[in-house]
């Protein structure tokens, strides 16, 4: 077989893999938001939060089990890290949540939201890590 179309299969299964876990971190995020949203209502951004914060810890956990090597960085990073966790995560969505607080009027509100996003996410993610990295 040809180096092209060796190289042509190989883009093939790494979209194919993005694909796949791009679906279904859509539809988790899907679950999640409309699950929130049953919960606790429209009045403040809970499903964007929530799916943000999961995202953010799984980010960590799985660059702490690939830094670790009990994982290889491909496929996981691929099908995970970009096309899972890729379409979890909604950092578009937290925007625009952000901006239409700001636009109604809530500036509290708008000010929590970013606050929680940005802080507890970075959190998440180092909790992750350390989750992953502490010896034992």
């Amino acid at each position: 077989m040809s180096k092209a179309i060796l190289n042509v299969m190989n883009s093939l299964k790494l979209y194919m893999m993005i694909a796949l876990g791009g679906a279904s971190g859509a539809c988790l995020r899907y679950f999640l938001s409309e699950t929130m949203l049953k919960l606790l209502g429209r009045g403040f951004p809970f499903g964007t939060l929530t799916v943000n914060i999961l995202g953010s810890l799984l980010m960590g956990i799985l660059y702490g089990l690939i830094e670790k090597e009990i994982i290889a960085v491909s496929p996981a990073k691929t099908l995970i890290g970009i096309g899972f966790l890729g379409a979890l995560t909604t950092f578009s969505t937290f925007s625009m949540d952000s901006l239409l607080l700001l636009q109604q009027g809530h500036f509290f509100k708008m000010a929590l939201n970013i606050t929680l996003n940005v802080v507890v996410c970075i959190f998440m993610a180092w909790l992750g890590l350390q989750l992953v990295m502490q010896k034992g």
